[in-house]
């Protein structure tokens, strides 16, 4: 009997394939979903991040002109006896970080960033012109 291979997988990965581009990397599959969307006046990032917090989050502009979020969320649950023998004990710990490169029209000094019903949402407004400013810039989670 020769052995069968699963080949259910070929679809998404040639949808990966075909829509993956330098604006955005590929995520890994452990990764929150992104959106990015494009109004007239704006780009927004919007990342899942159900049970997250403002203070679980990074968002800066690095020196190569990427935008870089980073999240890292810690959490224990413990159930303890009286004589404080661990019967249970759990741990949970998440780590991301994802870069896209950011357009040359965004106006970096003017990004803003806030967590809502789960979501982060980094606004990414574009410039009137064709300016570019290429500073460092930390983005403070609202």
């Amino acid at each position: 009997m020769l052995p069968i291979r699963n080949y259910q997988n070929w679809l998404p990965s040639l949808f990966n394939d075909f829509f993956d581009n330098d604006w955005m990397e590929k995520a890994n599959a452990t990764a929150p979903a992104i959106n990015v969307v494009e109004h007239e006046h704006d780009y927004c990032v919007e990342v899942a991040a159900p049970g997250m917090t403002k203070d679980d989050f990074q968002v800066h502009v690095d020196d190569d002109n990427n935008l870089v979020i980073s999240m890292e969320k810690k959490s224990e649950n413990k159930e303890e006896k009286k004589n404080e023998r661990y019967l249970r004990r759990e741990f949970s710990y998440s780590k991301f970080q994802q870069t896209l490169t950011l357009p040359d029209d965004v106006d970096k000094e003017h990004i803003n960033a806030h967590v809502e019903h789960g979501v982060l949402s980094v606004e990414l407004p574009k410039l009137p012109q064709q300016e570019c400013h290429c500073n460092v810039k930390n983005i403070e989670v609202k």
